[in-house]
């Protein structure tokens, strides 16, 4: 009987050794591309690192500069008060007899009583009548008639805790539903050029109406108030009855401002000053002397000027 050869029984340890043969060229494979992508990871996060801190630190000076800017800089800019230091603690703004925010100050007088009166009165501005029961009635009938009525009074504003000393207005129109009107009060008895120093609120009134704030019946304002600044310097400086202009600091530049009867208004923030001829029997010899603005001031003016051109195009 012929014998037969036993049949080869593969091991385990075989088994592993054939499976590993055949998944080695994949492991080397692998051995070689391994390295090159271990070294490419750690390169992106350490880019992205980079890049994360440069955007933090640009972040942080962007904010280091703007904190410069609104709080430091700008207000050294764009406040001086070089023809008049007297002012500079003041703030600039009137209050109604509610203690609500009124019109802001805008224009500025050098000169004693007798010759702002004077002056005024030149220009074509009269003194305002007193509010009286007589005169609030007069000025009601006048408006609902529509008739003249010249020295209409002007509700009081209070600042620095008093109503306005000397208060003008000047026709526009039959009625005085309209009319330009401006508030002084005498703030400094003795300036920088040695005469007393009045600030003023200049506004145009343009309709009757009721507060927005009370409902009592007011005169509603128009948003220009540097147009009504600009009027009363332009007035007098007609009348031969001013020596020099110069602008100081005001409320700065506001755009979306309320009075006391909730009426909008914009400004370039500036108080326009007239320096009176002494005396009332007096006129310049000349058209005034404009005193500079420093640069940084022309400057923020001309901007202003665009920004409100451009705010009049859009509205």
């Amino acid at each position: 009987m012929a014998s037969q050869r036993p049949e080869f029984i593969e091991s385990p340890t075989q088994n592993r050794r054939a499976e590993v043969a055949e998944i080695a060229p994949s492991l080397d494979c692998l051995r070689r591309a391994s390295p090159a992508h271990s070294r490419a990871m750690p390169a992106a996060d350490s880019r992205s690192r980079v890049l994360l801190r440069r955007l933090g630190f640009a972040v942080l000076v962007a904010m280091l500069a703007y904190l410069a800017l609104a709080y430091t800089l700008a207000p050294l800019l764009w406040s001086r008060f070089t023809h008049q230091q007297g002012l500079a603690s003041m703030q600039f703004i009137t209050r109604t007899p509610l203690g609500i925010a009124g019109d802001p100050l805008n224009v500025g007088l050098e000169g004693d009583q007798a010759e702002v009166v004077c002056s005024m009165h030149a220009a074509g501005w009269l003194p305002a009548d007193p509010v009286t029961l007589k005169s609030s009635a007069h000025i009601a009938a006048s408006v609902l008639l529509r008739r003249p009525y010249l020295d209409a009074p002007v509700s009081d504003l209070f600042y620095l805790g008093r109503r306005e000393d000397l208060a003008f207005e000047k026709p526009s129109g039959r009625s005085p539903g309209t009319r330009h009107h401006v508030r002084f009060w005498k703030v400094i008895d003795q300036g920088e050029a040695g005469r007393p120093v009045w600030l003023g609120a200049a506004t145009f009134d343009r309709s009757v109406g009721l507060s927005h704030y009370t409902g009592q019946i007011t005169h509603h304002i128009a948003a220009d108030i540097d147009a009504e600044r600009d009027s009363v310097s332009a007035d007098l400086a007609s009348a031969d009855k001013v020596e020099a202009i110069f602008e100081i600091s005001g409320i700065g530049p506001t755009m979306r401002g309320r009075n006391g009867g909730g009426d909008p208004y914009f400004t370039d923030g500036e108080i326009l000053f007239s320096r009176l001829v002494p005396g009332c029997d007096s006129k310049a010899s000349g058209p005034p002397e404009q005193l500079p603005n420093p640069p940084a001031i022309s400057m923020k003016n001309w901007f202003w000027r665009q920004a409100k051109a451009l705010w009049q195009a859009l509205t």
